[in-house]
């Protein structure tokens, strides 16, 4: 392989060349008329012939001199397609141009579609433009980038190199779409809500801090959505939604990224009943409307399938007790606490999951998590979780230790929590104050005033997107769906 210095050294080379020929590649425009492989699917559809003239641009990535005859392959985000450049039909002039051209230079054609003697649907070139050049070479030689470390750090050298990569990111694009068109279409509102918090509310998660020199005070990166959104319920918007990103600052997994995208919708009038309903009908259609299907299914690097996720409606629907109760034992929530920790630990093996001074509800949320969860491959609806767990959810009626919520688990992690919102302001100000325990001071008493104003009865959803990704393109880390994940920066 030659050395990447070298390389660079006959590109710049080239450029000179260009240079010397009156060409500046990075000085010329061209509008293309038509994407590249939409020019290929017009001509097999009949709506484009051999008179048909065409201006097609995008980056060379394969080129075979034939002397006096060139055949280029050139692709834009639509995919690609063959380009023949004869010297005497294109003039000296233009054919010495191809001579200064490398595989990732950028270029802009004008011609007249025609198929070959091979059967290959081709732009026969009247006219060329160079339009950059590329001075370092592509990844791999065109055959594909696998180190890791390089594809997240240079996402475009993915994205250049993986036709699979890009097609994954531009089906994440077409999943948002598809999801604000739904809700859209039954009335929700999309707004926006700030990402700089005086106090960090509606999760238990650590915050990024930053400062605001002009105000003199510290601020927070949002690690939630939802007080704001329930402000603008109390307001008078009955059906709201936002989508965009929150930050929290705690470990990297292949599930998890400091900076990651949710989905939260509330709907005055709704509960935790009507959100099932919702986040169901939203996946079904956005899975329809994105991938045309239900059944997804899930590859390992040799292209065998690994695991089949089936989401035609209903989803099961399952308490959490319930789940416990069978990875656990029966008797799981009559027996003391410290046998329950006892049990936790040495039955079912889980000491390295259990942090020091962990309450009774975290062990239970420990044995769901390690033991329950991974096994929710299929869509399962969680329902009717601890108290403790969710402070700002309505307390289930049968059973006051439990609140109004689900989790919906797919592939094995939680998809989207929702929950009938806790409207009571004086039993939400009580919650929010045991919770907070002696750090009183991250109450976020803007919100209990509002609260105090009054708000509808309410539920409320929050859909993690990039996990939801994750599930319907077959991708098993976050960093696969997300395009620029967090990474140690290089020393």
């Amino acid at each position: 392989m030659e050395d990447t210095n070298q390389l660079v050294e006959q590109r710049k080379a080239n450029l000179a060349e260009l240079n010397g020929l009156g060409v500046n590649p990075f000085a010329n425009k061209f509008r293309p008329s038509v994407g590249c492989a939409e020019a290929r699917v017009r001509y097999e559809a009949g709506e484009y012939n051999d008179e048909t003239e065409v201006m097609v641009a995008g980056r060379i990535t394969a080129h075979r001199d034939m002397g006096k005859s060139q055949f280029l392959d050139l692709k834009d985000v639509s995919g690609r397609i063959q380009i023949f450049a004869n010297q005497k039909m294109i003039g000296d002039d233009q054919f010495a141009k191809l001579k200064c051209l490398d595989l990732g230079d950028f270029i802009g054609v004008k011609g007249v579609m025609f198929k070959t003697r091979m059967g290959e649907i081709s732009v026969k070139a009247q006219e060329l433009t160079v339009l950059s050049k590329a001075l370092r070479p592509m990844p791999a030689k065109w055959h594909g980038l696998e180190d890791t470390e390089t594809r997240y750090r240079q996402r475009y050298l993915d994205l250049m190199a993986n036709d699979d990569v890009k097609d994954t990111f531009l089906k994440r694009s077409a999943i948002l779409r598809e999801i604000r068109s739904f809700l859209q279409g039954r009335g929700f509102i999309e707004v926006e809500t700030p990402m700089m918090q005086a106090i960090p509310g509606g999760a238990a998660a650590t915050p990024f801090v930053t400062q605001h020199n002009a105000l003199g005070c510290q601020f927070y990166l949002r690690i939630a959505l939802e007080l704001y959104l329930k402000r603008l319920l109390v307001g008078g918007i009955d059906k709201v939604f936002e989508i965009g990103r929150n930050f929290r600052n705690e470990g990297l997994s292949r599930r998890h990224n400091p900076e990651f995208t949710m989905l939260e919708a509330y709907e005055a009038y709704g509960d935790y009943e009507s959100m099932m309903d919702l986040l169901e009908s939203m996946v079904c259609h956005v899975s329809n409307a994105v991938l045309d299907t239900l059944i997804i299914e899930h590859k390992d690097a040799e292209g065998n399938v690994t695991k089949t996720i089936n989401l035609t409606p209903p989803w099961d629907r399952k308490r959490y007790k319930d789940l416990v109760k069978q990875a656990a034992g029966a008797d799981w929530f009559d027996v003391s606490s410290d046998e329950r920790r006892r049990r936790a630990i040495e039955d079912l093996k889980l000491e390295g999951d259990l942090a020091d001074g962990y309450e009774d509800f975290e062990v239970t949320g420990a044995v769901f998590e390690k033991l329950i969860e991974p096994t929710l491959i299929q869509p399962t609806f969680v329902t009717h979780l601890p108290k403790e767990l969710v402070p700002l959810a309505k307390l289930s009626p049968d059973d006051p230790t439990t609140v109004e919520v689900f989790e919906c688990c797919i592939n094995g992690q939680e998809i989207a929590p929702a929950y009938s919102e806790q409207n009571d302001p004086v039993e939400q100000r009580e919650r929010l104050e045991h919770q907070a325990g002696d750090e009183q001071q991250k109450l976020d008493e803007d919100f209990l005033v509002a609260l105090e104003h009054g708000m509808p009865p309410a539920g409320g959803i929050g859909v993690g997107i990039d996990r939801l990704c994750m599930m319907l393109l077959g991708q098993e880390s976050i960093r696969d769906v997300i395009l620029f994940p967090q990474l140690r920066p290089k020393t």
